[in-house]
């Protein structure tokens, strides 16, 4: 996975929020509808990866933006509506526990990714990812941006997107499988989730066999 562009391209990282700069250097450029892009769950031992891709709309960016992360469950929420109704075009992916497990929990996340900006119903001229890598097959050239929840807005954006739709799919799933508490960690390794797969093993299909203790069948 190679970087198209330098991501130099954006302001220095600082303590202070992310910003629209970087979109709008593109779009001097010349190059229309920026893309974001991000995911969530590459470190739980159990359930998706899933991703987000959100060309934000330039006149409409919602207030309070910002790496999921940093950010309470309830504002997240209130932001994931804020951010569909907003954007220019959303797009949501994942890719199953099995899956991650046939390849490994890297391609994983960028196939995800990959997914979710294909998805998108406005072609993007170009795509601001978070980490260190651009997905194959982007629908348009790429940049990857260490840190880039933290540095722009519409990688912001989509880390909300995919953060909340992945805690949603976990919740679901804990409504399944009462006993491992997944509503309440989203499938991390909790002293709870752990003590839960060594008393009822884990589940096929949502829980990751390629990761450790499963790997090591240490439960």
């Amino acid at each position: 996975m190679t970087r198209s562009r330098s991501d130099s391209l954006l302001l220095p990282l600082d303590t202070g929020k992310p910003d629209f700069a970087a979109e709008r250097r593109l779009m001097r450029d010349g190059i229309p509808h920026i893309v974001g892009i991000d995911e969530a769950g590459r470190g739980p031992l159990a359930g998706p990866v899933v991703a987000a891709a959100v060309i934000l709309d330039p006149e409409r960016i919602p207030d309070g933006l910002d790496d999921s992360k940093r950010l309470t469950a309830r504002k997240r929420e209130e932001l994931f509506d804020i951010i569909l109704k907003t954007a220019l075009a959303s797009g949501i992916a994942s890719v199953a526990a099995p899956s991650i497990d046939a390849t490994d929990i890297l391609k994983a996340a960028l196939e995800a990714m990959r997914r979710a900006t294909c998805g998108l119903s406005i072609l993007p001229g170009h795509a601001l990812i978070d980490g260190r890598d651009v997905p194959r097959g982007l629908p348009c050239p790429g940049t990857a941006v260490i840190k880039g929840d933290q540095r722009s807005v519409s990688i912001a954006a989509a880390s909300i997107l995919a953060k909340v739709s992945r805690d949603r799919m976990m919740a679901q799933a804990g409504r399944h499988y009462p006993v491992y508490g997944l509503e309440t960690h989203a499938g991390y390794g909790t002293a709870f989730h752990r003590s839960a797969m060594q008393t009822h093993g884990p589940v096929v299909g949502l829980h990751r066999f390629s990761f450790a203790p499963l790997k090591n069948r240490d439960i």
